[in-house]
């Protein structure tokens, strides 16, 4: 076989289309196909055909040589991958791009090429045969070269015995611009008492140069009076919308035209395309419907007619073009989720399901938007929001409620009974204004996590608090707590002195906001409101320094004076028993009971020891009176003063 090369293709790709030849077609009703030749559709390459259907050879090759063909679908089909002179075909006669079709490489010599068998006809029934055919050489190469045959095919019926029932030729089938399907057919009439025909194509133009063609759809099927249906007149053919759940009446009218001499007539319902069934008793020419809650799903209604009780022949009759209801769903919306938005944020509220929405809520009536947009919000805007969508058919599923939280703004809020302090006091703070509560530092603070903790810092301290509504944006305070250092006194250390000596006290005061300290009593002292005054008393004495503070109360503390008495040691003493200077008396030493006093002779004998002084030394040792003469003494009053030491003469 030879091929030519076209060097310009057509530059743009057409779907395949289907266009009706004049050719010898039903002008009457058709019926359902008693034979349809689709080929199928899967991958490539289809099946072979049965023997006796075609006498080229079958081949896996999606470019067959003359005399040979294959079963494939559109993938195999462009210019690239087969012939540039070719059409690029992208789908089969219905429009599937998976659908199988019969691909033709003529023989060379004219032959029958394809040869079909119809059984269980109506005898005395007219019948109409078709196939779809395309020329698949292009009009660019046909016009770039003149030698370029194009198909030409005649169609034969013929009854069993051989008896010619009708013939067509469809002439030369002409190269297009883009790929075209053309519709050839022949009706015939069968005689009586036959029931099966056999239908023969033949190809008349010889192979070579050209010559390849598709077939697609090849069909037997009835041919009848014009049928014609309506809703109500038979100009209403539309398709009738109706909403699931509805309640519809309709009444279906019809006409059938001159052909049949006894026309029997049956409704017959297809629903969801399950196939045709007839409707028991429905034999007239009206059909009345009265639909009652209606279910989701496409109703097609047509009225078979048949030349008498061929009626019962699905083969022997033909149909009016189907009359369709369509019961369209409601719209299914899911629940939208409740929404819980902070004030002043944006709400934004969004259906599903449906082709147009009308939203209510709050303030809010009704608004034909989607999704439903609430700029700013407030608290006012929360509660119930439902919505109502409707399909794009029309209808109108039952309202979907969603609930909207509104988190109010934080307005904060934050006082202090006191702000403040004397160390050791506390202060009640109170925050307000949200839901949760956080304070920093919680040092000092009871509880960091309420609103109302009690604050006893132990120094100043500015306390922080975070508060919060739960997700939103959040917002703080501050409060300070000034804390204040208690008074504090300290008199000093005790001191000691001799009658008619002085001493300075050394008293300090601390703490925040003092206001006054002073001494008491105040006798003796020179200064009593100084830290330091110079105090004289006769006598032991006990002073308290006193320090008030103009914030938080008064303090106190005591130092001790020890006065001694006025110690006079005689220096001689006659212990001659007349009554007269017999004892060594000196004055105030019996004040001191743990003093400790020590005579001595002149080469440091000790003769005389005393603890206090209770009984004067009466000149006697261990009872004996002692020489006169000069001793010494020393005495120790245990008060951290210095030793007292002297001499004294005993004279008798």
């Amino acid at each position: 076989m030879r091929k030519l090369f076209i060097g310009l293709l057509f530059p743009v790709i057409f779907s395949a289309i289907a266009i009706t030849a004049a050719a010898q077609t039903c002008s009457g009703s058709l019926g359902d196909p008693v034979i349809y030749q689709t080929f199928g559709s899967g991958p490539n390459p289809g099946s072979a055909l049965p023997t006796n259907v075609t006498t080229l050879t079958y081949t896996t090759n999606n470019c067959p040589n003359d005399g040979y063909y294959t079963i494939v679908n559109a993938a195999n089909l462009a210019p690239s991958s087969c012939h540039p002179t070719w059409q690029t075909v992208t789908s089969d006669h219905t429009g599937d791009p998976n659908g199988y079709m019969m691909l033709v490489n003529a023989s060379y010599d004219p032959s029958i090429f394809f040869t079909q068998t119809a059984n269980g006809l109506c005898p005395n029934t007219t019948y109409e045969f078709s196939a779809y055919i395309l020329n698949l050489m292009t009009l660019a190469a046909s016009n770039a070269d003149n030698t370029v045959i194009q198909p030409n095919i005649t169609f034969s019926i013929k009854a069993n015995d051989g008896t010619l029932l009708a013939t067509y030729n469809t002439g030369v089938i002409p190269p297009t611009a883009w790929p075209q399907w053309n519709k050839y057919g022949v009706y015939f009439t069968t005689p009586a008492g036959v029931t099966d025909v056999i239908v023969t194509m033949n190809n008349n133009a010889p192979g070579g140069n050209g010559n390849d063609l598709i077939l697609d759809d090849i069909a037997f099927r009835a041919c009848g009076p014009v049928v014609q249906t309506g809703f109500g007149n038979l100009t209403s053919t539309g398709a009738q919308e109706i909403c699931q759940g509805s309640n519809a009446d309709y009444t279906l009218t019809s006409s059938v035209g001159a052909g049949y001499t006894n026309p029997f007539l049956q409704w017959q319902i297809n629903t969801n395309n399950a196939g045709w069934t007839n409707i028991p008793g429905e034999t007239n020419a009206t059909l009345h419907i009265a639909i009652t809650n209606a279910v989701t799903g496409s109703y097609q209604y047509r009225l078979a007619v048949g030349e008498g009780q061929n009626i019962n022949s699905p083969s022997c009759n033909v149909s009016s073009l189907p009359l369709t209801i369509n019961v369209n769903p409601l719209p299914v919306v899911p629940l939208p989720a409740t929404q819980t938005v902070c004030e002043g944020d944006t709400l934004t509220l969004t259906a599903t399901g449906g082709a147009s929405y009308v939203w209510k809520g709050p303030g809010i009536a009704g608004i034909n938007q989607n999704p439903l947009v609430i700029y700013h919000v407030s608290p006012a805007n929360a509660g119930s929001y439902s919505v109502i969508a409707t399909s794009a058919q029309g209808c109108t599923a039952a309202p979907v409620q969603t609930t909207v939280n509104i988190i109010p703004r934080v307005v904060p809020g934050l006082t202090a009974d006191q702000t403040h302090l004397c160390l050791g006091e506390s202060a009640h703070l109170q925050a307000s204004g949200g839901i949760y509560y956080k304070w920093n530092p919680s040092a000092g603070l009871d509880h960091d996590d309420i609103p109302n903790p009690i604050a006893s810092p132990s120094q100043t301290t500015t306390y922080r608090v975070t508060i919060s509504n739960g997700g939103c944006a959040d917002s703080t305070k501050t409060v300070t707590i000034n804390v204040s250092s208690n008074p504090q006194a300290d008199a000093g250390k005790s001191k000691v002195i001799f009658q008619g000596q002085s001493t300075r006290l050394q008293g300090t005061v601390s703490g925040d906001n003092i206001a006054s300290f002073y001494w008491s009593p105040s006798d003796y002292l020179d200064d009593p409101h100084s830290l330091t005054p110079v105090a004289t008393p006769p006598h032991d004495i006990t002073y308290t320094l006193n320090v008030i503070s103009s914030s938080c109360g008064e303090a106190a503390s005591s130092v001790f004076v020890r006065v001694y008495q006025k110690i006079t040691i005689p220096n001689a003493f006659t212990p001659n028993g007349d009554g007269v200077n017999d004892y060594w008396n000196i004055d105030a030493l019996v004040t001191y009971p743990e003093s400790l006093t020590t005579i001595y002779t002149r080469d440091g004998q000790q003769i005389y020891r005393s603890t206090g002084y209770a009984k004067p030394w009466d000149g006697t040792s261990n009872g004996n009176p002692v020489p006169t003469g000069t001793y010494y003494y020393i005495i120790d009053l245990k008060n951290g003063t210095s030793l007292l030491s002297g001499w004294v003469v005993i004279a008798r």
